[in-house]
């Protein structure tokens, strides 16, 4: 999976991130290195908050964790 990193001006010196394709997910840093790291702490947090409100309806036939790369 391909995500976009938008980096923006911010105010006091720091850059603002955010993912195109998820713009709940956003951080900030001083640097586009610090950026990138933040960003990649932000999506995990997103993420694991979609999984603890996920709550199927039905009988689950398989729950298998995927690797896109």
């Amino acid at each position: 999976m391909i995500l976009t990193l938008v980096i923006k001006k911010g105010k006091n010196g720091f850059l603002i991130g955010q993912l195109k394709e998820m713009p709940a997910v956003f951080t900030q840093g001083k640097t586009i290195e610090e950026v990138k790291e933040n960003i990649a702490d932000a999506l995990d947090m997103y993420l694991d908050d979609i999984r603890e409100q996920y709550h199927p309806e039905g009988d689950m036939m398989q729950e298998e964790e995927l690797l896109f790369t």
